[in-house]
């Protein structure tokens, strides 16, 4: 378990901050004391998180686009340096095996970051002609998140970089090296800052500091993330399901390339959907079967957690496709049902968020 060890887990274990193991034993903070309040700040304020568990790999060489252009589905040849793209990693049958951010540094040198430091293996075996090494560990990841992010990193940046969405600079911050990508987990303004290790507990307890910021754990990333519609590998991904289930296809380029999944994913194109992604919410417990239940199309709750913004229960599940519409009523155990709602619930670039009523 040690060479799982976050690079700011020690510092938080002699505070006797709770721990998680999200994904494949890497430690992470479970809530500073309050999970509820921790996502209220990141709505309201800016929270900031440890996202150390995630797996870091450079692709590079003089064939690493190709080999970044093999391994996932979004078509990369324009990417430029400086920019950065949500993808997806695919198994050769056209399902998902797991979400990833590719950020390219320069022609022949990329970054690809996954939930699962494990996920090494297959890219290695994937990537081809690429070189692979495997970075995981040798940095942190902080994630400032929320609306006021941007303001609380300006006030601790040596020179403020203008950051556009899905970019990333190199700079410092406190004299540290960092290189900060505008993108998150949140469904707010966000930053990850990717920060090498020996530099990460300094640089946590300076932000720390700041009297916008509040630490927040992965209990309320996880409210959060559920709230704006974002998957989690563990969950959503814990049965095969290809990205039109996901309501991913967007994040799918078809072209030229010989990207690993494509020629089953077309042939998953021309077929539709059995099932869809969608948000459940309120989910109702009942005191006993009631006969309707039993009819009613059966789906599946794969996350949950309390809404501190809607004040009820959400979830994230699959249903049948054709019971995929907002409003409708489905049936998710044998005393629950759930109605089936628009995702995100809550989308920040509104006056308010919606209803979660479909």
């Amino acid at each position: 378990m040690a060479q799982l060890l976050a690079p700011l887990w020690e510092g938080f274990r002699r505070r006797g901050v709770g721990l998680a193991a999200p994904t494949d034993g890497t430690l992470v903070p479970r809530t500073f004391g309050d999970a509820t309040a921790e996502h209220l700040a990141t709505r309201r304020g800016c929270g900031l998180f440890d996202f150390s568990f995630m797996g870091h790999f450079e692709i590079a060489g003089r064939n690493a686009r190709r080999a970044v252009g093999h391994l996932q589905t979004r078509s990369v040849g324009s990417l430029a340096p400086g920019r950065l793209a949500y993808t997806l990693l695919l198994r050769h049958d056209g399902t998902v095996l797991v979400d990833a951010t590719a950020w390219c540094l320069a022609p022949d040198r990329w970054w690809l970051f996954t939930g699962c430091r494990a996920d090494l293996a297959v890219i290695a075996e994937t990537a081809g002609a690429g070189d692979v090494r495997d970075l995981s560990g040798a940095h942190a990841v902080l994630a400032l998140q929320g609306p006021a992010s941007a303001r609380v990193l300006d006030r601790h940046l040596d020179a403020s970089p203008r950051i556009g969405y899905f970019a990333f600079r190199e700079t410092t911050v406190a004299g540290t090296p960092v290189v900060i990508g505008r993108l998150g987990y949140s469904g707010e303004l966000g930053y990850e800052l990717v920060v090498p290790a020996d530099a990460a507990p300094a640089l946590w307890q300076r932000l720390a500091a700041d009297a916008e910021v509040r630490e927040c754990g992965f209990e309320a990333a996880n409210s959060l993330r559920i709230e704006s519609g974002f998957i989690l590998f563990t969950n959503e991904l814990a049965r095969p399901a290809d990205p039109f289930t996901l309501g991913l296809g967007r994040l799918v380029s078809f072209d030229h390339r010989p990207f690993v999944g494509a020629d089953s994913l077309r042939a998953l194109l021309r077929r539709g959907p059995e099932r869809r992604l969608v948000g459940l919410a309120p989910v109702v417990q009942e005191r006993r079967p009631r006969s309707s239940t039993g009819s009613l199309p059966r789906g599946e709750a794969t996350s949950r957690a309390r809404s501190p913004i809607f004040g009820c229960e959400l979830a994230l599940g699959f249903v049948p496709a054709d019971a995929a519409e907002p409003g409708a009523l489905v049936g998710i155990s044998e005393t629950e049902r759930a109605r089936v709602c628009r995702l995100p619930f809550y989308d920040p670039g509104r006056v308010l968020p919606r209803t979660p009523r479909g």
